[in-house]
């Protein structure tokens, strides 16, 4: 973030000092040369989000499941990254982080779509620490969608904003025999045609054993829940809270949505992650989108 201010002073100086020395009445002097860099400075606003807790992922790599990531403390240099950058920027007029996806053969292991996402880490560095929902967390963020192409019947295209994804430890790994740690989603929450619309797991069956449970093929997609507010392009807040046997999802802190049934109850066998930005939803041939986020703030 630096190295932006000081090119945009360098920038600014330079046009300055041209603009000055072409004036028929003389060159500006050196205060009023100051002055005007200044309040270009001023005019920049950089995003305030602390990276030192995340990794990102973008649609960048070599196929299923060789999208790259970056961890801290490499992240918190992105702004001159060049293979981040054309995924994750700074918009300074804004003050927001921007991420922009579109389709490419760079996914995660587990899916066919393609993300700039940002994956919590609580131990910078390490995926192995995580948290369950009696430990409790809490997400706050101001996002809004910068651009978003439409599909063959005019409807734009879905995005993840915001995810809370479950994972199984290694013992839970072993005792069901699977090859990685990945557990469903418990918490999706899309920009969706304008609005808010919020995706949670369901039990299959609710006896459930305590080993079948962890089995991804024991949960599914609940109905999910579209808030009444149409966000638009706008900007609008969004709030997340876990705790043992519940969770809580506000939008603008005048809509929300609260789970503190029997499979949140029985969810907290697993652990989790707050996961955040921009995961695409669509395959279609030359579309993208890019999603700006102002505040992004998570509490345990």
């Amino acid at each position: 973030m630096f190295l932006n201010k000081l090119g945009i002073l360098a920038i600014a100086l330079q046009l300055t000092t041209s603009t000055a020395c072409s004036q028929e009445h003389g060159p500006m002097v050196e205060e009023d040369v100051e002055t005007v860099v200044q309040a270009e400075v001023d005019r920049v606003k950089l995003p305030n989000i602390d990276l030192s807790h995340w990794k990102v992922t973008i649609p960048e790599g070599s196929g299923k499941g060789g999208a790259i990531s970056v961890e801290p403390p490499a992240i918190l240099k992105y702004a001159t990254n060049p293979v981040l950058k054309p995924f994750m920027y700074n918009d300074s007029t804004a003050g927001a982080l921007v991420f922009h996806a579109y389709p490419s053969e760079a996914t995660t292991a587990n899916t066919k779509y393609s993300r700039s996402e940002l994956r919590e880490q609580m131990v910078p560095g390490d995926d192995n620490v995580n948290w369950t929902f009696a430990q409790g967390g809490k997400l706050k963020a101001r996002i809004a969608m910068e651009d978003v192409t439409k599909d063959d019947e005019g409807k734009y295209h879905r995005v993840i904003i915001l995810q809370i994804h479950g994972r199984l430890t290694n013992s839970q790994k072993e005792l069901i025999g699977q090859d990685d740690n990945n557990a469903p989603p418990i918490l999706k929450i899309y920009w969706q045609n304008g609005q808010i619309r919020v995706k949670t797991k369901v039990l299959k069956n609710t006896a459930v054993s305590e080993e079948g449970i962890l089995h991804e093929e024991a949960w599914d997609d609940d109905e999910g829940h579209t808030f009444k507010q149409e966000v638009g392009f706008k900007k609008f807040d969004i709030e997340v809270k876990v705790s043992d046997g519940e969770m809580m999802v506000s939008l603008n802190n005048t809509e929300f949505a609260v789970y503190d049934d029997i499979n949140i109850k029985k969810w907290g066998v697993f652990e989790n992650y707050f996961k955040a930005g921009n995961y695409f939803q669509t395959r279609d041939k030359g579309a993208q989108a890019s999603v700006k986020f102002y505040k992004l703030e998570v509490s345990h």
